[in-house]
């Protein structure tokens, strides 16, 4: 598989009451192919997010949308542009990396987490640095992590509702 350049193609979520930033890497091919947040119909995220919010799992945009805004809660990834290799996160290269202070200079948010240890060692490298704001690193929910279980993701995400 050849190396790609890829550009983030659709903005974060959040509104003014957002209290927790979740951060991803970059939109999946899956994702990307769909437009919007986690679309790869193996990802746990919508699943585990709806479980923790005690609501049915979304179906559109505008459900998905919705939840999170009620839950006080944004989405948005590290990344704006990078090389990568189809959704292979470990062969991220020449990262710039996207603008959080969109975010977090109108919202109160209390907590930012990453989706995964790639997420999480991309802001300690290259958005940590700007936001001077500490991030706590979550289990992903991709596909890729079948290691954890959704019952298992439930624990350790269930951090974020504290």
């Amino acid at each position: 598989m050849e190396y790609e350049h890829i550009t983030h193609s659709f903005e974060p979520i959040y509104n003014e009451d957002s209290e927790i930033l979740i951060l991803g890497t970059l939109p999946s091919v899956k994702s990307r192919e769909n437009n919007f947040y986690y679309g790869h119909k193996q990802n746990r995220f919508w699943k585990l997010l709806a479980k923790l919010c005690e609501e049915e799992t979304p179906q559109t945009v505008e459900e998905k949308t919705a939840m999170l805004l009620r839950h006080h809660i944004a989405i948005w990834d590290v990344i704006q542009s990078c090389d990568i290799k189809g959704s292979s996160d470990s062969s991220i290269k020449n990262v710039t990396p996207t603008d959080l202070k969109q975010i977090l200079d109108h919202c109160q948010i209390r907590q930012i987490y990453a989706n995964g240890n790639k997420a999480g060692a991309l802001y300690k490298k290259y958005q940590q640095p700007l936001t001077e704001r500490d991030i706590l690193v979550l289990p992903s929910t991709s596909p890729a992590n079948a290691a954890w279980s959704l019952d298992r993701l439930y624990e350790k995400w269930s951090e974020i509702l504290r």
